[in-house]
């Protein structure tokens, strides 16, 4: 089922420990939101947003080929974009996190070009796409800014590219864990010490490679004492180093 079949389209319908959760109370609004955005123009912002129940792990957002209405905020938890090749395998096309934006692939044909599956229980904002162009015509910081977040997401495609054209697996995991470190710092979180919310099947179907690889890899990595991993946990105990293997730079 996916979240446009169960969505309870009403702000008082959201899980208990979320219910006063607010665009201008929520602790990601620096990354959803303009900075600048007047507090009248975020209470118009609110009046548009649409939160539901969590998603379970396993659920679906929405589906590939799915109409386009809607862009979704992550809120909590995370999810995985995927599509599937000619053969019906499934290709893990990104992972996103909380104050990131899911479903801008539907705005160019009016359907949504990937599915996006929860990987833990995840809470979202639906933003309707049609009223926040109408809003984004009043206020022009918004409009702006969700330019921006279209930039983001040209650029992290781009990195993706970038990624899978590594030589080898030990550059594309350190890249991973580095953009991970990264969107960590960005949401004011520690970007040494981290859950990585997606299995290791995920970050093999994502980068390439087997999951004996990515296992193989990451103890590598943690006996070169570059990181420190503990089931999910992983501590990034050499930035440098983890920078070197991830430019492919290891004489360093």
């Amino acid at each position: 089922m996916t979240v446009n079949q169960s969505i309870v389209k009403s702000q008082d319908s959201s899980c208990p420990h979320d219910k006063r959760v607010s665009c201008g109370n929520c602790r990601l609004n620096t990354i959803c939101l303009p900075i600048s955005l007047h507090i009248d123009d975020i209470d118009k912002l609110n009046n548009i947003v649409q939160r539901g129940k969590p998603l379970q792990r396993g659920d679906y957002l929405y589906r590939a080929n799915d109409p386009f209405d809607s862009v979704y905020a992550i809120r909590s938890g995370a999810v995985k974009a995927m599509t599937l090749s000619d053969n019906g395998e499934e290709q893990v096309t990104g992972f996103y996190l909380p104050g990131e934006v899911v479903g801008m692939d539907g705005i160019a044909d009016n359907r949504y070009t990937n599915s996006v599956i929860a990987l833990e229980t995840a809470s979202v904002c639906e933003i309707p796409f049609n009223r926040m162009e109408e809003l984004s015509l009043q206020i022009p910081n918004l409009q702006r800014h969700f330019f921006q977040l279209m930039s983001r997401e040209i650029t992290q495609d781009q990195q993706i590219i970038t990624l899978l054209s590594k030589s080898s697996a030990e550059e594309r995991i350190a890249a991973l864990l580095l953009s991970i470190s990264s969107r960590n710092s960005r949401r004011q979180l520690s970007a040494t010490a981290f859950r990585l919310p997606m299995s290791r099947t995920d970050i093999g179907n994502y980068l390439g490679l087997t999951i004996e690889t990515v296992s193989r890899i990451f103890t590598r990595l943690q006996k070169q004492e570059v990181i420190h991993v503990d089931k999910k946990e992983v501590a990034i105990t050499n930035m440098e180093q983890l920078r070197n293997i991830a430019n492919g730079d290891t004489d360093c």
